[in-house]
């Protein structure tokens, strides 16, 4: 356990924000470092300044697959230096998501060991690794591409849910720009132009009420409007208006039908910006295995979007499943229960070792 805490505050210390290339390199190469140190195997990729880092078998196969990301978002200067207290470890990444890079590779690292002291090599590697670099920004240059080259018959994406918690869905992301077009004319003669502001406050309107449910557990289609612009001077009449709306949509909302019935009720343009699949886990004799260890362990759902997304597209069955953090992600006390790690990296153990051969 202090080793993976330690490994964790030490990849905390590497500023690895998309405004920091070179920090994500270099945190990519402190990971080679640590693979090199113990004889570990490894391929690294990089596109575009975006590293990925895999374990496999010499064929690129693997039973299990952990995968894990080792970019942040920006916060304060502070979050850069790891604290512990109250049983928590304090940084930015520490839940999200280097504490599952250090996990993971620890525990392929004592997994091998236990393979070296059967004469065993790791090509007889049970469990495996993928770390890419671009999780936070979409994940299409890492785990989209690096899933390609890896063959795995489960994948444990540790970043979400919690000890008790294995997540089995995640909402799919649809990201629109409403656009809006008026005539232009001069402020003190609004009557002489028409306002794009006003369309697309009244656009707004009628898509509302297509988001407009509401439940406890809030698994439903939700839409929040992210960022307007409009207008070039305070005395003239725009005549061009656009938004962007974060929509997060469910198994019930084929995007296509979604899609053609806003654009039915509005007079602006909506521009599809991203789609992104849900992420739906599926039966598997691993999963069945993991909740016999984890006793007390629920399956559930999240409403954000992970890298798991693309487990399907590549014919990978898996699970969302982590840490605690008490939902501090991106947050400034963001946070990692250290008991909560305890925990997972002893079922873990256990699961790796319980696998056949």
């Amino acid at each position: 356990m202090e080793e993976i805490i330690q490994l964790t505050e030490d990849l905390i210390r590497f500023r690895t924000t998309h405004s920091r290339p070179d920090e994500i390199l270099r945190c990519a190469d402190f990971i080679e470092s640590y693979l090199r140190a113990h004889e570990i195997a490894f391929r690294r990729v990089d596109r575009d300044q975006i590293p990925s880092i895999m374990v496999t078998r010499a064929d690129g196969s693997v039973p299990i697959l952990l995968m894990s990301h080792l970019d942040v978002v920006e916060g304060p200067d502070r979050l850069f230096t790891p604290s512990r207290r109250d049983g928590k470890l304090f940084g930015r990444g520490s839940i999200d998501d280097k504490y599952a890079v250090a996990l993971s590779l620890v525990l392929v690292k004592e997994h091998l060991n236990h393979l070296k002291n059967e004469s065993k090599g790791q090509d007889h590697l049970k469990c495996g690794l993928l770390i890419t670099g671009d999780e936070e920004i979409g994940g299409k240059k890492g785990a989209r591409e690096a899933l390609k080259e890896i063959k795995a018959d489960f994948c444990i994406a540790l970043d979400g849910g919690n000890p008790e918690k294995i997540v089995v869905k995640e909402k799919g992301v649809l990201r629109l720009k409403l656009v809006s077009r008026g005539k232009a004319a001069h402020g003190a003669r609004p009557w002489l132009g028409e306002n794009a502001i006003d369309q697309l406050i009244d656009d707004y309107g009628k898509l509302k009420p297509y988001f407009l449910k509401s439940s406890p557990d809030h698994w439903h289609r939700t839409m929040n409007l992210s960022i307007i612009k409009a207008g070039k001077s305070v005395n003239q009449v725009p005549d061009h208006a656009e938004a962007i709306f974060d929509i997060r949509y469910t198994e019930e909302d084929p995007v296509e039908d979604l899609l053609n019935t806003m654009r039915r009720e509005i007079r602006g343009d909506i521009e599809v910006m991203e789609v992104e699949p849900l992420f739906r886990g599926e039966d598997s004799p691993y999963l069945d295995g993991l909740l016999e260890i984890a006793e007390g362990t629920k399956l559930g759902f999240e409403h954000g979007a992970s890298d798991a997304r693309f487990l399907e597209e590549h014919a990978i069955k898996g699970i969302v499943w982590g840490a605690e953090g008490n939902q501090s992600q991106h947050g400034d006390d963001e946070h990692l229960d250290l008991q909560s790690l305890e925990r997972l990296h002893r079922i873990l153990e256990e699961f790796i070792s319980r696998i056949g051969p």
